[in-house]
């Protein structure tokens, strides 16, 4: 393998996929956190994660559909701009250290949702209608397409802040989210110039990894009970790649 990959890069991608399939997310804020800490190409770091949230947000979507936890009506709504925007963010290539700063600062919506951490905000009672819909899933899609990320970890906590839905059916809008804007990321010409480079031996062994991985998660996740000291756990990795990458 070559200098910048190793086992111990491996099992984090692998332990993270674990962790974000079993409450429904694809897991590209992690795989990007981990592989910031091993200090991949930016190109590479971007494409890649799309290509493993989409696997692992697949596995994630079919476990909690089966379940019965998914809300059609929920969902299509945010999926309607999101779509087309992430289309759009995914021909967008910032400037290596932009996009970093960018990035950690996103990084630290999940690190703040894993941990636990109380935040002073009382759930707000809005009612859910297109046009709310189309303009949270614009932004989310545009920032998934352009960061290499799927947006779950953005739209989950809004639907539970303003209580849409519960935590599973939650999970499970967040999983087909991430994964129509995880391909819409990569339907663009210089996307799938950069698939190409990415689909190496190594972009490979990742993805063998989190499809494992993932089952297990998504299967823990849709009919067991979490724990929360490994979210912590990943809580605090997660920060320390996103205090990296800002001040980096």
């Amino acid at each position: 393998m070559p200098a910048h990959f190793d086992i111990y890069m491996i099992i984090l991608i692998g332990l993270v996929s674990m962790l974000y399939s079993s409450v429904g997310h694809g897991g590209a804020s992690g795989y990007l956190a981990v592989m910031a800490i091993w200090a991949l190409p930016t190109d590479y770091m971007k494409t890649t994660a799309l290509i493993l949230n989409i696997a692992v947000s697949s596995i994630s979507f079919s476990q909690y559909y089966i379940k019965k936890h998914f809300n059609w009506k929920l969902f299509y709504p945010f999926a309607l701009a999101s779509i087309p925007f992430a289309y759009i963010g995914g021909g967008i290539h910032l400037d290596p250290i932009l996009y970093k700063k960018v990035l950690g600062f996103i990084l630290l919506l999940p690190v703040i949702k894993l941990s636990g951490i109380p935040i002073p905000i009382k759930k707000i009672k809005l009612e859910l209608n297109i046009y709310i819909a189309i303009l949270i899933g614009s932004i989310i899609g545009f920032l998934s397409g352009m960061l290499g990320i799927g947006g779950g970890i953005i739209l989950s906590p809004i639907i539970l802040l303003f209580g849409w839905a519960n935590a599973k059916q939650t999970a499970a809008v967040s999983a087909l989210f991430i994964l129509v804007n995880s391909l819409a990321g990569l339907m663009n010409d210089k996307g799938w110039t950069n698939i190409e480079k990415a689909l190496t031996t190594e972009t490979y062994i990742l993805l063998g990894t989190v499809v494992a991985c993932g089952l297990l998660g998504a299967w823990w996740g849709s009919s067991k009970a979490q724990e929360v000291w490994i979210k912590r756990l990943l809580a605090l990795g997660i920060g320390m790649a996103a205090i990296k990458l800002i001040f980096a």
